[in-house]
């Protein structure tokens, strides 16, 4: 227990060098509001797209945007800084949207949005271009949920397998095995669909 005391600061001070919003936290911890707002530009389009693998429709997923960066600015004082602000801000977006799933769930449609998966995105690891759309949407909904959730931050949000895991609320190690039998599956799927179409 002593140890990971020890360790803690050392850890901090990594990730502190490692994050490149850690000055524009420090800033605004200290006051400047200007600062949070060069957050909000900086990471709204990925919160966005993250909450939007969750909801069906755009105009949800502006509110539930908007609630996660309303929430990060009221608790912005509890970020230890364990973490980078984009996970942080990633795992207060999947909270938000899961919140907005429970608290609308008649009103919520069960598939996938055509788009949600699709948006354009820095992912250098696209699972295949020449995949039907159609298709990969279809196999990724039948993903257990940890390997879904795992999958889609690693490939689409292009996450490190450390900040996969702090948002999975798993180890780094658990992570890439949910992400090494959700590739697995979805090729198995797409597999067994592309043989059933010839």
């Amino acid at each position: 227990m002593e140890a990971i005391a020890t360790l803690r600061p050392l850890v901090e001070f990594v990730t502190a060098a490692l994050d490149p919003d850690r000055e524009l936290a420090e800033r605004f911890r200290k006051g400047d509001r200007d600062a949070f707002d060069l957050l909000v530009r900086r990471h709204q389009k990925g919160v966005w797209h993250v909450v939007r693998r969750y909801l069906r429709a755009d105009a949800d997923t502006a509110d539930v945007t908007q609630q996660v960066f309303v929430r990060a600015f009221r608790s912005f004082a509890t970020f230890r800084g364990a973490s980078t602000v984009r996970s942080w801000l990633y795992r207060i977006a999947i909270n938000c949207a899961l919140s907005w799933i429970r608290d609308h769930k008649r009103e919520q449609p069960a598939e996938i949005a055509d788009d949600a998966l699709f948006e354009p995105a820095a992912a250098p690891g696209r699972i295949s271009d020449g995949e039907d759309n159609a298709a990969l949407r279809a196999a990724i909904a039948q993903l257990p949920p940890k390997q879904k959730m795992v999958l889609e931050l690693r490939v689409f949000d292009d996450l490190s397998f450390k900040e996969v895991a702090e948002l999975a609320d798993c180890s780094e190690n658990t992570a890439k095995v949910n992400f090494h039998y959700a590739v697995k599956r979805l090729r198995d799927i797409l597999k067994g669909d592309h043989v059933a179409r010839d």
